[in-house]
């Protein structure tokens, strides 16, 4: 963590500067309140500045609000007629353009994560959950704060799993399973002929929730993640679901030792930079974890045994991958397709005509790939 300073009334003050998408602290930072108005601090955030809230808390969200739709009047248009893969980069460059102006907006947290301003929730349970045990007053944007608070809502109520007849309980930095059509394509398909009680390895388990499901079907399950948020979480959730005796998760960065009679993999969808743990669920440079599961396959199944890889094919209509080159790198590893299942999303988004992506997400398939030697 870095150091930022700011100056209030003649006297300097500092705090350790902490963001979960490792953006840089401010250099210069100044303190604002009620007073100010959305258009200085839009001003203010677009040079570089750090603007460290002493208002009211309810105040400070308005303000946020009023910056980002500034943002929007004043965003570049994506070219009429540009390529699918034109706009994705354009909507994802926009993106990260907004949250590092909005993020220029701060709040400092006390020695024990209190929040010492006007109508404050009490945040000290929600960050604990985020970054661990306290170790004295830091600064936060306020677009990080809101995302903690609004995790650890979703930790406390957990996502209903109708394929698990339970819920899990996402942690903060662990991707949420809402995305149930994918899961219910685990559910259904069969084990690998002659195999009852499989031993499974689930790669990338996230908050578990494959494993889970794998095991409540009969199944002995070694869950990985490089992700130790993920790693707690998943055991975590394996003792809520009292499935800890089925299912043993390991950190490890894709493959464990062993073989297995069935390894599943649902690898993140678009071959695009990540800009935070989060989006590790989503975005997957280079199509890293999806080569690394192909490549291994062969050398980690059983005999007879089988590759279940999961996987959307949004990124073939955004333009960032073709279908070609998937069988190709299926091929090349030594694979051949026993079988393909097919499932469309059901998720909001799949039909929001105001999304910039809304075109590739309407013609979006997630697929179920039967993989074997």
């Amino acid at each position: 963590m870095s150091t930022i300073t700011w100056s209030d009334n003649g006297s300097t003050f500092s705090a350790r500067w902490h963001s979960e998408n490792a953006a840089t602290g401010p250099a210069q930072v100044v303190v604002v309140d009620d007073r100010t108005t959305a258009k200085s601090a839009y001003r203010l955030a677009q040079a570089g500045t750090g603007l460290l809230w002493q208002g009211d808390f309810h105040n400070a969200r308005q303000l946020m609000r009023a910056m980002e739709r500034l943002f929007e009047r004043r965003r570049r248009n994506v070219p009429t007629g540009s390529d699918a893969a034109t706009q994705f980069f354009s909507h994802r460059a926009e993106r990260a353009e907004r949250a590092e102006l909005l993020g220029k907006l701060m709040v400092q947290l006390g020695p024990d994560y209190s929040l010492e301003l006007r109508r404050a929730p009490d945040v000290r349970e929600a960050c604990t959950h985020a970054y661990g045990d306290a170790a004295g007053e830091m600064c936060v944007s306020l677009p990080e704060l809101l995302g903690v608070m609004s995790a650890y809502q979703w930790h406390l109520k957990g996502v209903e799993v109708p394929a698990l007849s339970g819920r899990v309980h996402p942690d903060y930095g662990v991707f949420s399973p809402i995305r149930g059509e994918y899961l219910e394509l685990v559910a259904q398909t069969a084990w690998p002929e002659g195999v009852d009680q499989p031993v499974v390895f689930d790669l990338g388990t996230g908050t578990g929730v494959l494993a889970a499901i794998l095991a409540r079907r009969g199944a002995q399950v070694v869950a990985t993640d490089i992700n130790r948020r993920a790693v707690a979480c998943a055991r975590t959730n394996m003792d809520r679901l009292q499935l800890a005796s089925r299912v043993r998760v390991v950190e490890a960065d894709v493959w464990p030792s062993g073989r297995a009679d069935v390894v599943v993999c649902n690898p993140p969808w678009i071959p695009a930079q990540p800009t935070s743990d989060l989006e590790l669920g989503v975005y997957d440079a280079g199509s890293d974890m999806l080569h690394r599961f192909l490549d291994g396959l062969a050398e980690h199944l059983t005999p007879g045994g089988e590759g279940w890889l999961v996987l959307s094919d949004l990124a073939e209509h955004l333009g960032l991958r073709t279908r070609a080159e998937l069988l190709g790198r299926i091929a090349d590893a030594g694979l051949r397709v026993v079988a393909r299942y097919d499932t469309s999303p059901r998720h909001p988004r799949a039909s929001d005509v105001t999304d910039p992506l809304h075109r590739a997400r309407g013609q979006e398939v997630t697929s179920l790939w039967r993989l074997a030697v």
